[in-house]
């Protein structure tokens, strides 16, 4: 997959546990410039932070509750803190997610 993220932000620490991204962290905050192939799936699963993401490439195909919402470049999304969810890619998709560890 090509990276676009720029050569300052591909110098950030690698993290690679379910998907691959570039992992900046920040007080109570873990910034994520996540790259996911088209075709990726995410099984469900839940963290112990609250996320806030936005699309910047692609679409996600995100599942909570049961129900099924799609993001395109620029939209937001939100998974509260244990909220099980799975996700999965169609396309090549890019993101930058906020896994925020303390509640605001």
């Amino acid at each position: 997959m090509p990276i676009a993220y720029p050569a300052r932000i591909q110098k950030l620490e690698r993290y690679s546990e379910r998907f691959e991204a570039y992992r900046l962290p920040a007080k109570d905050c873990d910034i994520l410039f996540a790259m996911y192939p088209a075709g990726s799936d995410i099984e469900p699963h839940e963290h112990n932070t609250e996320n806030w993401g936005i699309i910047t490439k692609g679409e996600l195909v995100l599942t909570m509750d049961g129900k099924e919402q799609r993001f395109g470049p620029g939209d937001w999304y939100h998974i509260p803190r244990y909220m099980r969810h799975a996700a999965r890619f169609e396309k090549e998709t890019e993101e930058i997610e906020f896994w925020f560890k303390k509640d605001a």
